[in-house]
């Protein structure tokens, strides 16, 4: 009877053990957990470095350096253009360098070397670009991020969106010799339809359509017509 007794004590204590999660099930839930909640948290803290990267106002640092400020050349944006204008390329040269830079670097690492994807991808890779359009080292009046945006693109592609996008820059500039914004409309036209023909995915998609909103926003004044700019 007694022996009896004591194997339904162990029938019960078996079921038990497999009914209730043990020990080491629910430390792997705990794990999993906490890398979700610190993976989530590396992700913001590179959003906002990608940002902050993006804010550093390149061009009106190393113009100061030549003694120029881009601010009072051409259309006073402070990016690469102007400062190109204001100190010719011994300035243009490493602003251009370090305002694609600051843009590809975010996303490349993310994408390449963390393996990030999704949303917080897209994000990081439009975080540079808005650093660089309200840049609170200039009180939240910067450039217009298209040097940026496009180091945003390589960082996410590699050469495909540059190889898509220069050609298409240099066409319309060079051959058809249109206003910036038709130009700058003319290559995202040309990225959309690679993407949608290579099924790049979404977020070059997302990215595209932030891409398209900063190139209205920059640049809708040039999109009148005709298309052609006035060459003197």
């Amino acid at each position: 009877m007694e022996s009896l007794f004591y194997s339904a004590m162990e029938r019960a204590s078996d079921v038990g053990r497999k009914n209730f999660p043990s020990t080491a099930f629910a430390r792997g839930i705990f794990r999993r957990k906490s890398i979700v909640f610190w993976g989530g948290m590396m992700q913001l803290l590179w959003l906002l470095g990608a940002f902050l990267l993006g804010s550093l106002p390149f061009a009106v640092w190393v113009a100061r350096l030549a003694g120029v400020d881009p601010r009072q050349a051409g259309d006073g944006n402070p990016g690469v253009t102007n400062a190109w204008k204001a100190g010719g390329w011994r300035v243009g040269v490493p602003v251009l360098v370090l305002d694609f830079a600051k843009g590809m670097l975010p996303v490349l690492l993310a994408r390449w070397v963390w393996g990030w994807s999704g949303w917080p991808l897209v994000a990081i890779a439009a975080a540079p670009v808005l650093g660089h359009r309200f840049s609170p080292f200039l009180g939240g009046r910067g450039g217009k991020g298209m040097l940026s945006l496009l180091g945003a693109w390589t960082g996410l592609t590699l050469w495909q969106a540059p190889l898509v996008v220069g050609p298409l820059l240099t066409i319309g500039t060079l051959g058809l010799r249109w206003r910036e914004g038709w130009i700058l409309l003319l290559s995202a036209a040309g990225l959309l339809v690679t993407i949608l023909w290579g099924r790049w995915g979404g977020e070059s998609l997302a990215l595209w359509g932030f891409s398209l909103v900063m190139i209205l926003a920059g640049y809708r004044h040039t999109l009148g017509w005709p298309l052609r700019r006035h060459v003197a």
